[in-house]
């Protein structure tokens, strides 16, 4: 197999996973009404804190009144809140709740679950090549991420546990 293929194939295996990962926790999730949308919210709002509504909205790429409804239906559950500023009325911020973060951290615990049971399927020496080769493609993705030629700049330190989307 060539370079090209065996990164292909890599790819694929790659999405393919992260799709079935993204699955787990998605009929818990519909039980409650939640969206994938709406988790992608609560996980921008766990991320970065506190959001004015208007950015949400661009961070999102809708609507200001696409995004008030979304936070509408979120709010509804009791995931988000919504904070007016006493200096700007106008201004509407928006939390995750901690009933929001209970929610993805259950997520989060099945998918880490299920990765868990994954890797006992293993032998050693499998895990060892999987954890060096993860290790390396993280520090490949943020160097990557981080690239001045790409314009983006990586802000956020990575994860160590578990696989926030």
């Amino acid at each position: 197999m060539s370079l090209d293929e065996t990164k292909a194939a890599i790819l694929s295996d790659l999405r393919a996973s992260f799709g079935e990962l993204k699955c787990v926790g998605s009929e818990r999730l519909v039980r409650l009404g939640i969206s994938m949308t709406q988790l992608h919210v609560m996980h921008l709002l766990e991320r970065h804190g506190e959001i004015a509504m208007s950015r949400l909205a661009e961070m999102l790429d809708v609507s200001d009144s696409a995004a008030t409804g979304l936070i509408d239906r979120i709010e509804e559950r009791g995931f988000v809140e919504r904070i007016r500023v006493p200096e700007d009325r106008r201004v509407v911020l928006v939390r995750i709740t901690p009933i929001g973060l209970q929610m993805l951290e259950d997520v989060e615990r099945s998918r880490t679950e299920l990765i868990g049971h994954a890797l006992d399927q293993l032998d050693p020496s499998q895990i060892e090549g999987i954890a060096t080769a993860t290790a390396a493609l993280r520090v490949a993705l943020l160097a990557s991420h981080s690239d001045p030629m790409s314009g983006v700049q990586h802000s956020h330190q990575p994860q160590r546990e578990g696989l926030t989307p």
